[in-house]
């Protein structure tokens, strides 16, 4: 992914090459990760595995630059009839099954029951400064990076699974520059009467700057393709 200039957005998509997809993603200066490949074995512990190496390899970039940056990721890997999702910090990914929105991924916050015994077990605490932060600082209590608080704020991806059948349509996953302004369900309803991919994935970006999201913006739209008849879902009229 690319930007024709500063301050420019970038979009771009697709089909897969087994054809059960389409794809399109749009961005406004999202910090991209590095990714490892995934494998089709043992996906649950891939996941893991990839996560954990791309918050060393970030914290590695981070001490020798003499920053302390971080960043979230919501990830998904299509194996036969599952659709596996993995997600560290706030950034989501939000299914359309039968015309419905469905979240398939937690954000990760630190005023969350579970969150913050852990962060507490590790000797950190979590209090309100404007909204409920680790140490007073990190509004998200998973994250890759954020060396000085990394006891704390772990990498661990939280995954889950979907199965792929006629009823699902299609798959959002986006940074919080989306979500803090848009809810799972405009987003659903935005996109599903767009049948282009890309097109879906920049509507959902221009949405978001007009309503004056101050954050990165990063979407990406995955249509299912029908196997049957070979062509997108499409909104019944």
């Amino acid at each position: 992914m690319g930007f024709a200039g500063e301050g420019l957005p970038a979009s771009g998509g697709g089909f897969s090459e087994n054809g059960k997809f389409s794809y399109g993603y749009a961005s406004s200066l999202g910090k991209r990760s590095s990714m490892e490949d995934f494998y089709e074995t043992r996906v649950d512990g891939v996941d893991a595995e990839t996560y954990t190496h791309t918050d060393s390899e970030l914290l590695k970039g981070e001490t020798s630059h003499n920053r302390d940056a971080g960043s979230t990721a919501s990830t998904a890997i299509l194996v036969g009839d599952r659709l596996v999702v993995a997600n560290v910090g706030d950034s989501r990914a939000v299914i359309c099954r039968g015309g419905d929105a469905i979240a398939v991924s937690r954000d990760h916050k630190p005023d969350q029951s579970d969150e913050r015994q852990r962060i507490e077990d590790a000797g950190g605490f979590v209090m309100w400064a404007g909204t409920w932060r680790v140490g007073g600082v990190l509004a998200v209590s998973r994250a890759f990076g954020d060396k000085l608080l990394k006891q704390y704020v772990v990498a661990n991806p939280e995954i889950k699974e979907e199965k792929v059948d006629s009823s699902l349509e299609f798959l959002i996953l986006a940074s919080d520059g989306l979500w803090d302004v848009v809810t799972n369900e405009e987003a659903v309803a935005m996109v599903r009467p767009i049948i282009d991919s890309e097109q879906a994935a920049k509507k959902l970006l221009q949405e978001a700057s007009q309503r004056g999201s101050a954050d990165n913006i990063t979407c990406v739209v995955v249509r299912f393709l029908d196997q049957d008849n070979g062509v997108v879902h499409q909104q019944a009229s």
